[in-house]
């Protein structure tokens, strides 16, 4: 957290969420109080049931829920997770984030410390994003029936003019992109829940995507296809999933796939495949083949240095998608069967 941001816990007459916190009386009013200070905001202001807010010409929503376990990791924390996640998912739209709706549920004993802890570092990420929480609402669950913070958003933002992003829109020679290496998020999850140590800390990847994809999209504008971020099922389950909605055939290379050396040696450990592994700051771009090498560049030079072109879109088996190996040979990357890692966002 940016030490610079100042975040001091209120003074309150309770240490800890009660059910009646959630009853929509005096108890929940003296919760709530200091969070509108906190996310101030003048349509949250008015307390209304939703929000009255402007937009711009055509508009992306998207709604996602949080429920990681642990709530604090390396690299970020479910609040951090939660902005970014729903940034993300309207930038893989090809939208520019304007407003959120939050939604808490509360587990009955929470400590007070710990949930502003999480508030904090919510309004710390929406203003790096510049995004405004205009509404939301609490529910405070009985003692062992959640685990602790459940979060919910709702994301609203305005459609770049020249986003027109899907799968369908893949052409046969168009080039993949993806913006850095796999598997951090999901390796550093684990670590903290099974107490497993490597030489160096594995930290989430957790970060916002918009301003790379507005770059992207005020450069080259219908030339990039596609865009999905890599979340659960990782970057294979992605592919899998484009190669099937838009009806043409992927193929990717493993040896141009970047993995960090410490989540490569800790899924070879655990075995775990890292391009099923979750990221939560990585996506994939399927953009026109005269615009690929420009394409890249924009994103290495808008923070992702890391950045390669690791495949493209083939003539062949629509629907599929082959990773060709080092030695040369090709196997399918199918959806993810089940649930390589629980409760990663």
């Amino acid at each position: 957290m940016n030490p610079a941001f100042s975040c001091p816990l209120p003074k309150l007459d309770f240490s800890e969420i009660q059910l009646g916190h959630g009853s929509g009386g005096m108890l929940m009013q003296k919760l709530l109080e200091p969070v509108f200070g906190l996310f101030s905001h003048p349509a949250l202001a008015e307390q209304h049931d939703g929000a009255i807010v402007s937009t711009a010409g055509r508009i992306a929503i998207t709604t996602d829920s949080f429920v990681v376990s642990p709530l604090f990791f390396p690299g970020g924390d479910i609040g951090t997770l939660a902005v970014h996640g729903t940034v993300n998912d309207l930038a893989m739209c090809g939208a520019r984030p304007r407003y959120l709706a939050l939604g808490l549920i509360l587990e009955e004993g929470l400590p007070i410390a710990e949930l502003w802890k999480v508030l904090c570092s919510i309004r710390q990420a929406a203003n790096d994003c510049s995004v405004a929480i205009v509404t939301g609402d609490t529910k405070v669950v009985e003692r062992g029936k959640g685990d602790r913070i459940f979060l919910h958003t709702t994301g609203v933002g305005d459609l770049h003019p020249e986003a027109a992003i899907s799968a369908r829109r893949m052409e046969v020679g168009d080039r993949i992109l993806l913006n850095g290496p796999v598997g951090d998020h999901g390796v550093a999850i684990l670590s903290v829940r099974e107490g497993l140590s490597f030489e160096s800390a594995i930290e989430s990847d957790t970060a916002p995507l918009h301003r790379t994809v507005l770059r992207l999209l005020d450069r080259f504008g219908t030339q990039i296809h596609f865009l999905r971020d890599a979340t659960r099922g990782g970057v294979a389950t992605v592919l899998a999933e484009a190669a099937q909605q838009g009806g043409k055939g992927i193929e990717v290379e493993e040896a141009l796939i970047p993995v960090g050396e410490e989540v490569g040696s800790a899924c070879e450990l655990l075995g775990l495949d890292p391009l099923y592994v979750a990221c939560e700051g990585r996506f994939v771009a399927v953009v026109a083949p005269e615009i690929a090498e420009e394409a890249l560049l924009e994103i290495q030079q808008s923070g992702w240095p890391q950045a390669a072109a690791i495949g493209w879109v083939a003539g062949e088996h629509p629907g599929k998608t082959l990773l060709r190996s080092a030695i040369g040979g090709r196997r399918p990357l199918p959806l993810l069967p089940g649930e390589q890692l629980p409760r990663i966002c």
